[in-house]
Protein backbone atom coordinates (compact mmCIF):
# COMPACT_ATOMS: atom_id res chain seq x y z
CA UNK A 1 0.00 0.00 0.00
CA UNK A 2 1.24 3.80 -1.22
CA UNK A 3 1.82 5.72 2.24
CA UNK A 4 1.35 8.94 2.49
CA UNK A 5 4.53 10.06 2.91
CA UNK A 6 4.95 8.35 -0.19
CA UNK A 7 2.31 10.48 -2.01
CA UNK A 8 3.12 13.75 -0.78
CA UNK A 9 6.60 13.10 -2.34
CA UNK A 10 4.39 12.12 -5.49
CA UNK A 11 2.57 15.30 -5.43
CA UNK A 12 5.54 17.47 -4.20
CA UNK A 13 7.63 16.42 -6.95
CA UNK A 14 4.85 17.49 -10.24
CA UNK A 15 5.61 20.55 -11.63
CA UNK A 16 2.39 21.42 -12.38
CA UNK A 17 2.33 25.44 -12.32
CA UNK A 18 -0.32 27.29 -10.12
CA UNK A 19 -2.06 30.56 -10.62
CA UNK A 20 -4.86 32.70 -8.80
CA UNK A 21 -7.40 35.16 -9.94
CA UNK A 22 -8.84 37.60 -7.73
CA UNK A 23 -11.76 38.17 -9.45
CA UNK A 24 -15.58 38.73 -9.74
CA UNK A 25 -18.05 36.24 -11.04
CA UNK A 26 -19.95 36.73 -14.24
CA UNK A 27 -22.95 35.13 -14.18
CA UNK A 28 -23.28 33.96 -18.47
CA UNK A 29 -19.22 32.88 -18.28
CA UNK A 30 -18.27 34.68 -20.62
CA UNK A 31 -15.70 37.03 -18.79
CA UNK A 32 -14.13 37.13 -14.89
CA UNK A 33 -13.26 34.43 -12.89
CA UNK A 34 -15.36 31.98 -14.92
CA UNK A 35 -13.01 33.24 -18.11
CA UNK A 36 -9.78 32.83 -16.23
CA UNK A 37 -10.01 29.52 -14.92
CA UNK A 38 -10.95 28.35 -18.51
CA UNK A 39 -7.80 30.41 -20.10
CA UNK A 40 -5.69 28.59 -17.17
CA UNK A 41 -6.94 25.14 -17.66
CA UNK A 42 -6.01 25.38 -21.38
CA UNK A 43 -2.91 26.77 -20.81
CA UNK A 44 -2.00 23.49 -18.56
CA UNK A 45 -1.91 25.98 -15.48
CA UNK A 46 -4.34 24.90 -12.15
CA UNK A 47 -6.52 27.62 -11.52
CA UNK A 48 -7.68 28.60 -8.47
CA UNK A 49 -10.08 31.84 -7.64
CA UNK A 50 -10.67 34.04 -5.08
CA UNK A 51 -14.30 35.76 -5.74
CA UNK A 52 -14.76 39.53 -4.75
CA UNK A 53 -18.33 40.45 -6.15
CA UNK A 54 -21.06 38.76 -8.39
CA UNK A 55 -21.93 40.22 -11.78
CA UNK A 56 -25.50 39.21 -13.38
CA UNK A 57 -26.43 41.14 -16.73
CA UNK A 58 -30.30 42.10 -16.35
CA UNK A 59 -31.80 41.07 -19.75
CA UNK A 60 -34.95 43.13 -18.15
CA UNK A 61 -32.56 46.18 -18.82
CA UNK A 62 -30.93 46.37 -21.72
CA UNK A 63 -28.42 43.41 -20.24
CA UNK A 64 -26.89 46.49 -17.87
CA UNK A 65 -25.03 45.07 -15.28
CA UNK A 66 -26.24 43.84 -11.51
CA UNK A 67 -23.35 44.39 -9.24
CA UNK A 68 -23.22 42.68 -5.67
CA UNK A 69 -19.62 42.45 -3.23
CA UNK A 70 -18.84 39.50 -1.45
CA UNK A 71 -18.57 40.41 2.03
CA UNK A 72 -15.00 41.67 3.26
CA UNK A 73 -14.63 38.72 5.69
CA UNK A 74 -15.20 35.90 3.15
CA UNK A 75 -12.76 37.39 0.80
CA UNK A 76 -10.26 37.43 3.51
CA UNK A 77 -11.46 33.93 4.32
CA UNK A 78 -10.53 32.46 0.84
CA UNK A 79 -6.95 34.56 0.58
CA UNK A 80 -6.39 33.46 4.01
CA UNK A 81 -7.23 29.50 2.72
CA UNK A 82 -5.29 29.98 -0.18
CA UNK A 83 -2.00 31.57 0.34
CA UNK A 84 -2.39 28.77 3.29
CA UNK A 85 -3.17 25.77 1.59
CA UNK A 86 -0.28 27.25 -1.27
CA UNK A 87 3.30 27.96 0.11
CA UNK A 88 5.10 30.64 -2.36
CA UNK A 89 7.16 28.18 -3.61
CA UNK A 90 4.27 26.73 -5.38
CA UNK A 91 1.83 29.79 -5.84
CA UNK A 92 3.33 33.35 -6.50
CA UNK A 93 1.23 34.08 -9.76
CA UNK A 94 -1.77 36.10 -9.02
CA UNK A 95 -4.24 38.12 -11.66
CA UNK A 96 -6.20 40.74 -9.94
CA UNK A 97 -9.43 41.48 -11.74
CA UNK A 98 -12.50 43.44 -10.47
CA UNK A 99 -12.32 43.93 -7.47
CA UNK A 100 -15.82 46.45 -7.21
CA UNK A 101 -15.38 49.21 -4.13
CA UNK A 102 -12.31 50.33 -2.12
CA UNK A 103 -13.51 48.25 0.68
CA UNK A 104 -11.91 45.46 -1.51
CA UNK A 105 -9.42 46.78 -2.78
CA UNK A 106 -7.71 47.23 0.88
CA UNK A 107 -8.62 44.09 1.50
CA UNK A 108 -6.94 42.53 -1.15
CA UNK A 109 -4.19 45.07 -1.13
CA UNK A 110 -3.02 43.60 2.65
CA UNK A 111 -2.89 40.07 1.35
CA UNK A 112 -1.04 41.20 -1.66
CA UNK A 113 1.72 42.97 0.89
CA UNK A 114 1.40 40.36 3.15
CA UNK A 115 2.26 37.37 0.11
CA UNK A 116 4.84 39.50 -2.07
CA UNK A 117 3.85 37.38 -5.00
CA UNK A 118 6.72 37.66 -7.81
CA UNK A 119 4.16 37.96 -10.49
CA UNK A 120 0.92 40.46 -9.58
CA UNK A 121 -0.51 40.74 -13.35
CA UNK A 122 -3.87 43.74 -13.18
CA UNK A 123 -6.47 43.81 -15.27
CA UNK A 124 -7.32 47.44 -14.14
CA UNK A 125 -11.16 47.28 -14.14
CA UNK A 126 -11.93 50.95 -14.37
CA UNK A 127 -15.82 50.95 -14.67
CA UNK A 128 -18.93 49.09 -13.26
CA UNK A 129 -22.11 49.77 -14.91
CA UNK A 130 -23.94 48.71 -12.04
CA UNK A 131 -22.35 50.98 -9.78
CA UNK A 132 -23.17 54.30 -8.35
CA UNK A 133 -21.13 57.24 -10.11
CA UNK A 134 -19.38 58.02 -6.86
CA UNK A 135 -18.77 54.84 -5.95
CA UNK A 136 -17.03 54.03 -8.83
CA UNK A 137 -14.88 56.93 -9.25
CA UNK A 138 -14.06 56.48 -5.40
CA UNK A 139 -13.18 52.69 -6.50
CA UNK A 140 -10.67 54.08 -9.35
CA UNK A 141 -9.03 55.74 -7.14
CA UNK A 142 -8.38 53.69 -4.93
CA UNK A 143 -7.49 50.74 -7.61
CA UNK A 144 -4.69 53.65 -9.04
CA UNK A 145 -3.30 54.17 -5.58
CA UNK A 146 -3.02 50.81 -3.42
CA UNK A 147 -2.86 48.01 -6.26
CA UNK A 148 -1.43 49.92 -9.02
CA UNK A 149 2.26 49.96 -7.44
CA UNK A 150 2.13 46.46 -6.68
CA UNK A 151 1.21 45.45 -10.17
CA UNK A 152 4.39 43.42 -11.77
CA UNK A 153 2.35 43.49 -15.06
CA UNK A 154 -0.61 45.83 -16.09
CA UNK A 155 -3.28 45.03 -19.31
CA UNK A 156 -5.35 47.86 -19.76
CA UNK A 157 -7.88 48.24 -22.29
CA UNK A 158 -8.36 51.68 -24.70
CA UNK A 159 -10.18 53.25 -21.68
CA UNK A 160 -8.27 52.63 -19.11
CA UNK A 161 -5.40 52.87 -21.12
CA UNK A 162 -6.61 56.43 -21.39
CA UNK A 163 -7.66 57.09 -17.60
CA UNK A 164 -4.65 55.27 -16.31
CA UNK A 165 -1.81 57.82 -18.51
CA UNK A 166 -4.10 60.92 -18.85
CA UNK A 167 -3.89 60.78 -22.93
CA UNK A 168 -6.08 60.81 -25.53
CA UNK A 169 -5.57 57.68 -27.47
CA UNK A 170 -6.77 57.64 -30.94
CA UNK A 171 -3.34 56.41 -32.88
CA UNK A 172 -1.01 54.07 -32.59
CA UNK A 173 1.68 56.66 -31.52
CA UNK A 174 -0.40 58.13 -28.71
CA UNK A 175 -0.94 53.91 -27.68
CA UNK A 176 3.09 54.19 -27.44
CA UNK A 177 3.06 57.21 -25.03
CA UNK A 178 0.64 55.59 -23.03
CA UNK A 179 2.19 52.34 -22.60
CA UNK A 180 5.00 54.23 -21.83
CA UNK A 181 3.59 56.63 -19.05
CA UNK A 182 1.51 53.81 -17.47
CA UNK A 183 5.07 52.34 -17.13
CA UNK A 184 6.76 55.74 -15.49
CA UNK A 185 3.70 55.52 -13.08
CA UNK A 186 3.87 51.70 -12.17
CA UNK A 187 6.76 50.27 -13.15
CA UNK A 188 5.20 47.04 -14.04
CA UNK A 189 5.55 45.96 -17.67
CA UNK A 190 2.42 47.64 -19.93
CA UNK A 191 0.66 45.35 -22.76
CA UNK A 192 -2.13 48.57 -23.58
CA UNK A 193 -4.54 47.28 -26.06
CA UNK A 194 -5.61 49.07 -28.72
CA UNK A 195 -8.09 46.57 -29.87
CA UNK A 196 -10.62 46.88 -32.29
CA UNK A 197 -11.06 50.63 -31.12
CA UNK A 198 -8.13 51.71 -32.95
CA UNK A 199 -8.59 52.53 -37.05
CA UNK A 200 -7.20 50.41 -39.65
CA UNK A 201 -7.09 46.34 -40.68
CA UNK A 202 -4.84 45.10 -37.49
CA UNK A 203 -5.85 44.93 -33.64
CA UNK A 204 -2.72 46.76 -32.17
CA UNK A 205 -1.06 45.98 -28.42
CA UNK A 206 1.61 48.06 -27.33
CA UNK A 207 4.25 46.21 -24.70
CA UNK A 208 6.60 48.09 -22.92
CA UNK A 209 8.62 47.50 -20.10
CA UNK A 210 11.35 49.99 -19.48
CA UNK A 211 13.36 48.83 -22.19
CA UNK A 212 11.67 46.99 -24.61
CA UNK A 213 8.37 48.06 -27.06
CA UNK A 214 6.87 46.23 -29.44
CA UNK A 215 3.50 46.41 -31.23
CA UNK A 216 1.79 42.96 -31.40
CA UNK A 217 -0.82 43.12 -34.03
CA UNK A 218 -2.88 40.43 -35.53
CA UNK A 219 -5.90 41.08 -38.15
CA UNK A 220 -9.03 42.62 -36.71
CA UNK A 221 -11.88 39.70 -36.32
CA UNK A 222 -15.17 42.11 -37.02
CA UNK A 223 -15.40 45.89 -35.44
CA UNK A 224 -16.84 44.96 -31.97
CA UNK A 225 -15.31 43.78 -28.36
CA UNK A 226 -16.07 40.32 -27.42
CA UNK A 227 -16.99 39.73 -23.90
CA UNK A 228 -14.40 37.87 -22.28
CA UNK A 229 -11.37 39.09 -24.38
CA UNK A 230 -9.37 41.16 -22.30
CA UNK A 231 -10.04 38.71 -19.00
CA UNK A 232 -8.94 36.12 -20.93
CA UNK A 233 -5.34 38.32 -22.54
CA UNK A 234 -4.57 38.69 -18.72
CA UNK A 235 -5.41 35.32 -17.54
CA UNK A 236 -3.18 33.84 -20.49
CA UNK A 237 -0.47 36.35 -19.62
CA UNK A 238 -0.74 34.91 -15.78
CA UNK A 239 -0.52 31.22 -16.57
CA UNK A 240 2.49 32.15 -18.90
CA UNK A 241 4.19 33.59 -15.72
CA UNK A 242 3.26 31.07 -13.56
CA UNK A 243 5.12 28.47 -15.89
CA UNK A 244 8.51 30.82 -15.86
CA UNK A 245 8.17 32.29 -19.41
CA UNK A 246 9.30 36.20 -19.85
CA UNK A 247 7.00 39.17 -19.53
CA UNK A 248 6.89 39.91 -23.78
CA UNK A 249 6.81 36.02 -24.26
CA UNK A 250 3.74 35.64 -22.35
CA UNK A 251 2.34 38.97 -23.85
CA UNK A 252 2.93 36.96 -27.44
CA UNK A 253 1.27 34.13 -26.44
CA UNK A 254 -1.60 35.41 -24.92
CA UNK A 255 -2.29 37.30 -27.55
CA UNK A 256 -2.56 34.91 -30.20
CA UNK A 257 -5.13 32.64 -27.52
CA UNK A 258 -6.86 36.01 -27.66
CA UNK A 259 -7.11 36.16 -31.22
CA UNK A 260 -8.22 32.56 -31.81
CA UNK A 261 -10.52 32.94 -29.17
CA UNK A 262 -12.28 35.39 -30.66
CA UNK A 263 -12.50 33.86 -34.20
CA UNK A 264 -14.20 31.09 -32.12
CA UNK A 265 -16.53 33.32 -30.44
CA UNK A 266 -19.46 32.03 -28.75
CA UNK A 267 -22.95 33.27 -29.70
CA UNK A 268 -26.25 33.67 -27.15
CA UNK A 269 -29.28 35.44 -26.67
CA UNK A 270 -27.77 38.33 -25.07
CA UNK A 271 -26.44 40.92 -27.57
CA UNK A 272 -22.72 40.43 -26.83
CA UNK A 273 -20.74 37.32 -28.05
CA UNK A 274 -18.36 35.66 -25.90
CA UNK A 275 -14.61 34.77 -26.66
CA UNK A 276 -14.35 31.10 -26.63
CA UNK A 277 -11.14 29.85 -24.39
CA UNK A 278 -10.93 26.20 -26.64
CA UNK A 279 -10.43 28.38 -29.61
CA UNK A 280 -6.77 27.58 -30.00
CA UNK A 281 -6.73 23.75 -29.76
Amino acid sequence: MTSAVSLHAVRSAQSTAIALTIAGSEATGGAGAQADLKTFQELGVFGIANLTCIVSFDPQDNWNHRFVPVDQQVISEQLEATTAAYGPEALDTVKIGMLGSPATIATVESALAERQFANVVLDPVLICKGQEPGHALDTDQALKAKILPLATFVTPNHFEAESLSGLSITTLEELKAAAVRIHALSGAAVLAKGGVRLEGPDAVDVYYDGGTLEVLSAPKVGEVAVSGAGCSLAAAITAELAKGAAPLEAAKTAKAFVTAGIEARVSSNAPFDALWQGGAR
